[in-house]
């Protein structure tokens, strides 16, 4: 039997990981699950994450493609509760997917989205899930300066600077704000997503939530492609990478 790809899809709490990606003097969660495939099939497994997420940033859809060799596909299909018998409990293998052989969980996605959760009250069950805001927000203006992002594509004054990104360029498809009974709600989906810039974003809407600066204002943040004019970047903990999109892949 010939060397096989596959994607494998996964949750996590980010809380206790210092992000997705291996490195040195650091817990991730790509080396815990590479050490678990490894472990269960018996060879070196390494995966490659769709993305990377920050240390503390959580994901309830994320896949990792890897290569497996010399086993029956129905054998790798059903590893996923081997698999999750090795992982910690707050890292989940959901299902395992065969692709074809140059399928990459990275550069095929076609549309990822993120939430992002935030709460007004103290509450300690949404410890390192939610960020709690003690400010009065308007939420009318926080939409219409989100609704803006709609309407351009280089989004330099919102990315971690000297990232060696080939292009700043993004298409965003979404960006919305909703209220919920216990807090709030930022929903973003693009095609891609720079480094940082989801929690910039938000930096520079809850900004606006404040009335620190006006919707003329953060046109001109976006139009300076300078990521000193935005915001500062939200705290990790409510941030949350919740859909992949790949067009091979229901």
């Amino acid at each position: 039997m010939s060397k096989k790809r596959y994607f494998i899809q996964l949750a996590y709490d980010g809380s206790l990981y210092h992000g997705w990606q291996t490195q040195p003097n650091a817990i991730t969660v790509q080396e815990l699950l590479d050490k678990a495939m490894s472990v269960f099939f018996r060879q070196p497994i390494e995966t490659l994450g769709c993305g990377r997420t920050d240390a503390g940033v959580h994901a309830t859809d994320f896949y990792a493609h890897f290569d497996v060799e010399g086993v029956e596909e129905a054998k790798v299909l059903s590893a996923v509760t081997g698999i999750n018998a090795m992982l910690p409990y707050q890292i989940a293998a959901k299902r395992i997917i065969p692709v074809h052989d140059d399928a990459h969980a990275r550069f095929d996605a076609t549309a990822r989205a993120y939430k992002y959760y935030m709460h007004f009250e103290k509450n300690p069950f949404k410890l390192n899930r939610s960020w709690l805001v003690k400010d009065k927000l308007d939420i009318e203006a926080m939409n219409n300066a989100a609704a803006l992002l709609l309407n351009y594509t280089d989004f330099s004054c919102f990315s971690k600077s000297n990232t060696q990104t080939f292009t700043n360029n993004c298409k965003v498809a979404k960006a919305v704000f909703e209220q919920q009974e216990d807090g709030l709600v930022f929903t973003i989906q693009a095609d891609r997503f720079l480094r940082n810039m989801v929690r910039a974003i938000m930096g520079t809407l809850v900004q606006i939530g404040k009335k620190e600066i006006n919707l003329a204002d953060f046109k001109t943040i976006i139009e300076s492609k300078n990521r000193s004019k935005a915001g500062q970047s939200v705290p990790a903990c409510g941030l949350y990478l919740v859909k992949i999109e790949y067009p091979y892949i229901r």
